[in-house]
């Protein structure tokens, strides 16, 4: 049996990956490891969520506010910052400087058998349409991987129902509606979408949100 993909999401775009409330996830899965370095003590953590300006980490650890933090990827990558919240089990680290979460993306596929490359969980805001039968739904795209979307909008279709979804610049192929909740819905792809096809489409949004 493959492993099950990781779901630590990579989040594109110059903003912070806290919590969001409104989003509660739906997904369960494994998360990437790292470790988190506070006042000299090293300690094992599961990596949340990542932007360029900063991190969400799983661990027990409840640092003061200010304190100043390091973060080890597991391919490596070291970043420095400050711990700017704390919640049960989890913390934010703000950086101190910017990364690049394309480059960090890149690196995570090469490290990655070519034959097995997986596009990791993207957490993105774009428009998205939704054909059922005859009707088109207009929503929101909220993350992405190579095995379906989390969409928002208003009367999305019933879970079970068969989707065709349609993103400008990408080609998603049809899916399931797997779940619902709220505004909020899954959809799982038919057929797996490849990194080939979404980095370059990565890079287009980062080009737009620069402009």
């Amino acid at each position: 049996m493959a492993d099950a993909p990781s779901v630590t999401t990579f989040v594109v775009g110059d903003c912070l990956p806290w919590p969001d409330d409104s989003c509660a996830r739906q997904e369960r899965g494994p998360l990437d490891s790292g470790a988190i370095t506070i006042a000299g003590s090293r300690r094992s953590c599961s990596i949340r969520k990542i932007s360029a300006l900063g991190v969400t980490v799983g661990t027990d650890l409840v640092p003061a506010l200010g304190d100043g933090a390091s973060i080890e990827l597991a391919n490596g990558q070291r970043a420095s910052g400050k711990i700017a919240w704390t919640g049960p089990n989890q913390l934010g680290v703000r950086f101190d400087e910017t990364i690049d979460v394309l480059a960090l993306l890149n690196r995570k596929l090469v490290s990655q058998e070519r034959e097995r490359r997986t596009m990791p969980r993207l957490e993105v805001r774009c428009a998205v349409q939704v054909k059922c039968g005859g009707q088109i739904s207009t929503a929101t795209l909220r993350n992405i991987s190579a095995r379906g979307l989390q969409i928002e909008g208003h009367e999305l279709p019933a879970v079970g129902a068969y989707v065709s979804p349609f993103v400008d610049g990408l080609s998603i192929p049809s899916g399931e509606i797997v779940w619902k909740h709220g505004r909020l819905a899954g959809i799982e792809v038919f057929d797996e979408l490849s990194w080939t096809s979404i980095i370059p489409w990565v890079r287009s949004l980062v080009r737009q949100s620069a402009n």
